[in-house]
């Protein structure tokens, strides 16, 4: 049985990988994609979605164009890390097909209205889109399974010291989300600094031979320059994110998480955007988030060889 998805991302190097496994795997029914703006502008997030799906055969899938900007805020972007065009790296293919031409909003709401089944969304950019959708459409909350995203830190943050880009660049919006009640997964940077690509792992990706394969190592050579040159802790690895978003639902157990209650702080002057994560339930307070904070990382190389090897 697979499970019924909406992909919110914002492509992004580790967006790529994170599409290439969820269509690479076969263990899901991607209802839609849709973009955030993030990693790079809107033009060229969608730009990338549509390109990276044409790349791995995935052109039958409906996306939608998300929001511009942050709820309230100005748009950051992380081109230090993505490059100019928010893939740099591989040549990838001209769009086979164009998006849809309702809203992200729009169309996540009318999935989810005429599905018979609960879906899971699974966001691995800033939660705009998500946070839009709830603030509009609150009668279709229940429609949502899960929400399985990359986001956020228990004790570490890349943008300040606790606040990672995700819920730094739409602090309210990911507030939204984590107050709407829906079961949350949150895999943040204490997980996917352990979710690390090492040279070799790249060189196993080429060495598949086919078009994606090559397309997935050329993203990480590109993607490792950062990590290499500014998180010299991770001994040359780069940490690859968002599809631990995408891999804890096809085997939670290859993963150590903990229920924990998180709240996302948008007043602060030295935490804005943190997710403060009650890791020794010191408060008391429901569990609102499964937080992961361990991964079995050769498993997880293995299971996007295993995917990537399937496409074409």
């Amino acid at each position: 049985m697979k499970i019924p998805v909406i992909i919110d991302c914002d492509p992004g190097h580790d967006d790529a990988l994170m599409l290439m496994l969820a269509f690479g795997s076969g263990k899901f029914d991607v209802k839609a994609v849709t973009t955030s703006a993030g990693n790079q502008t809107q033009d060229k997030t969608m730009s990338n979605a549509l390109k990276l799906l044409t790349l791995i055969g995935a052109k039958n899938v409906p996306v939608y164009r998300g929001a511009e900007k942050p709820l309230f805020r100005n748009l950051i972007i992380a081109d230090y890390v993505h490059g100019e065009t928010g893939l740099d790296g591989p040549a990838l293919p001209a769009p086979a097909f164009e998006p849809e031409n309702k809203s992200a909003v729009e169309g996540i709401a009318e999935i989810l209205s005429v599905s018979t089944e609960k879906i899971t969304i699974v966001p691995t950019g800033p939660l705009t889109n998500i946070a839009t959708f709830l603030l509009a459409y609150p009668h279709l909350k229940d429609r949502i399974e899960r929400i399985s995203l990359m986001g956020g830190g228990i004790f570490r943050g890349n943008m300040t010291p606790l606040a990672e880009f995700n819920i730094f660049a739409d602090p309210e919006a990911a507030h939204i989300v984590f107050k709407s009640g829906i079961p949350i997964t949150m895999c943040g940077l204490d997980v996917t600094h352990k979710a690390l690509v090492f040279q070799k792992d790249i060189e196993l990706l080429r060495s598949i031979g086919n078009n994606t394969g090559k397309a997935a190592a050329d993203l990480m050579d590109f993607f490792s320059i950062f990590y290499r040159e500014n998180r010299t802790e991770l001994d040359g690895g780069a940490a690859l994110h968002d599809p631990c978003a995408i891999a804890w639902l096809i085997e939670p157990e290859m993963f150590k998480s903990k229920p924990c209650f998180v709240d996302v702080e948008i007043n602060g002057m030295l935490t804005m955007g943190t997710t403060v994560v009650d890791f020794y339930n010191v408060t008391g307070k429901e569990p609102n988030a499964e937080v992961v904070y361990d991964i079995d990382r050769e498993r997880y190389i293995e299971m996007l060889y295993e995917a990537i090897r399937t496409l074409p």
